[in-house]
């Protein structure tokens, strides 16, 4: 029984995949904050993931783990996590201590990349664009994840896009992720509401003039980025992932529909074919923890300390 656990700001969530790939359980814990609070509750979250799929942590035969941050995948250490108070822990070496089981870190954004890429049934090549509070994507070939040379492959939510935009938290004017980033349209939409992307498009459809202009700008920002995606990797699926995928065909139609329209001035984008080429994750499927199980599996052995 392979053990996966998708770490994120607010909750862990954990998987049990059996031989056939299968989800055996599926349980979520509060992740708490700083170090100590992280290991405790990954802990806690895999022996509930064992026990609810009918074993115990003995049963485990590895577990892969994907967090946010700069994450050295060989030597299970995560940097500069700081939405969950991380500045740098050996959580593989940790956690494997614990578990008695072999674990393997993950960047999150690669393991979700993974675990689409298993879910869908996919082949060939595929890139994986998360949009969530930021946007970053990752990339699977064959069933591998390509990291780059320095594990930074993917970052193209800082990609400027926009000349004549505003600044990113990272320094630049105008980067992708200014424009499709959960948190970014929430800043600019203000409000108080627990999802702000949701009522963006609410109001949008309502008819409000200034959701309609947040609405295309995130629909442009999204397209951009399958064409990014596929320009520069030449990838042949794009699956949008990530919070704001969970509006669904509400948002598929629309990134659909510009990259048509697109294509209609351009010889040379409708030869790509970009629209046929763009999917979304399965609807509540826990793409990422999923990913971080199979990525665990990948190189089943001690970390390195």
């Amino acid at each position: 029984m392979r053990l996966g656990l998708d770490i994120g700001g607010t909750k862990i969530d954990a998987v049990a995949l059996g031989g056939d790939d299968a989800v055996l359980s599926r349980v979520r814990v509060a992740t708490g904050f700083g170090s100590d609070a992280v290991v405790r509750n990954a802990h806690e979250a895999a022996i509930q993931a064992a026990e609810a799929a009918g074993a115990s942590a003995a049963a485990l035969t590895s577990v892969g783990i994907g967090i946010p941050g700069v994450v050295d995948a060989r030597a299970g250490v995560v940097r500069h996590a700081v939405n969950l108070g991380l500045e740098e822990l050996a959580l593989g070496r940790v956690l494997s201590e614990r578990l008695g089981a072999s674990v393997r870190v993950e960047n999150d954004v690669n393991a979700a990349s993974l675990g689409a890429y298993h879910l869908l049934g996919l082949t060939a090549s595929m890139a994986y664009l998360n949009l969530g509070t930021g946007v970053a994507a990752g990339f699977v070939s064959d069933g591998d994840v390509w990291r780059g040379a320095r594990g930074t492959a993917g970052e193209i939510g800082h990609i400027p896009i926009d000349p004549h935009g505003i600044r990113c938290a990272c320094g630049q004017i105008g980067c992708l992720e200014t424009v499709a980033g959960g948190g970014w349209v929430a800043r600019k939409w203000g409000g108080d509401a627990a999802f702000p992307v949701l009522e963006v498009f609410d109001r949008a459809d309502a008819g409000d003039e200034r959701a309609l202009a947040l609405r295309s700008e995130l629909i442009g920002g999204a397209a951009a980025g399958v064409r990014i995606l596929i320009l520069t990797a030449d990838v042949e699926t794009v699956v949008i992932g990530g919070g704001i995928a969970n509006l669904g065909e509400r948002l598929l139609d629309r990134v659909r529909a510009n990259l048509d329209e697109l294509a209609l001035g351009s010889q040379f984008l409708s030869s790509l074919e970009l629209s046929s080429r763009v999917r979304l994750v399965p609807p509540g499927s826990p793409v990422a923890a999923v990913g971080a199980a199979l990525a665990g599996d990948i190189e089943n052995a001690p970390v390195d300390a």
